[in-house]
């Protein structure tokens, strides 16, 4: 079994994103929710419509699962919309899942989720290995890159120890010429 890495080069993460943003709004979702957010694959494809959208069929800014309040899964402005998207384009109902096989009213498996993934690495030209933990190491790295304390990474991830999280994103010494604390006020 190979070890994962996450994906750090913004061009190859772009590349990802039009690739599945042509194939399936559904599987871009499932992308941009996994790196934006770092959230467990099984957390991740056992998103129902009931958690993310309120009853007047607005997109909340926080999922409402309980395994995530500290922090709290926030979705900016883009995920927002573009789950709603994809509920309207997919004709979910509350009780759906958001990431809804096309096959039964359950959701994709982790195995479908890999090849998506998959997939879209292949096409665009990423040569190292590739899985399910890449969509939650690569929110981390970025997190982490973009000054993120990483103590707050550290309890995201629902880690033990920051050296665990180190370890885990592959930084193997705090080198601070990555990181960016960028304040834009």
């Amino acid at each position: 079994m190979h070890t994962v890495q996450p994906i750090k080069r913004i061009d190859q993460l772009e590349a990802m994103k039009q690739i599945l943003h042509k194939r399936s709004k559904r599987d871009y979702c499932l992308f941009l929710i996994g790196i934006n957010t770092g959230m467990r694959i099984y957390d991740l494809i056992n998103i129902r419509v009931d958690q993310v959208m309120s009853q007047a069929n607005e997109i909340h800014p926080y999922l409402q699962k309980s395994s995530y309040l500290d922090p709290p899964i926030y979705f900016n402005q883009s995920l927002q919309a573009l789950i709603h998207e994809v509920i309207e384009k997919s004709d979910l109902k509350r009780e759906d899942f958001l990431f809804k096989s096309r096959k039964s009213k359950a959701p994709i498996t982790r195995q479908q989720a890999y090849r998506i993934i998959h997939y879209a690495a292949e096409e665009a030209g990423i040569d190292e290995p590739i899985g399910m933990h890449t969509l939650r190491k690569t929110f981390g790295y970025h997190a982490y890159t973009n000054g993120i304390a990483i103590s707050l990474i550290k309890k995201r991830l629902q880690h033990q120890t920051t050296t665990e999280t180190r370890h885990y994103l592959g930084i193997s010494k705090i080198d601070s010429s990555e990181v960016k604390l960028d304040i834009n006020l």
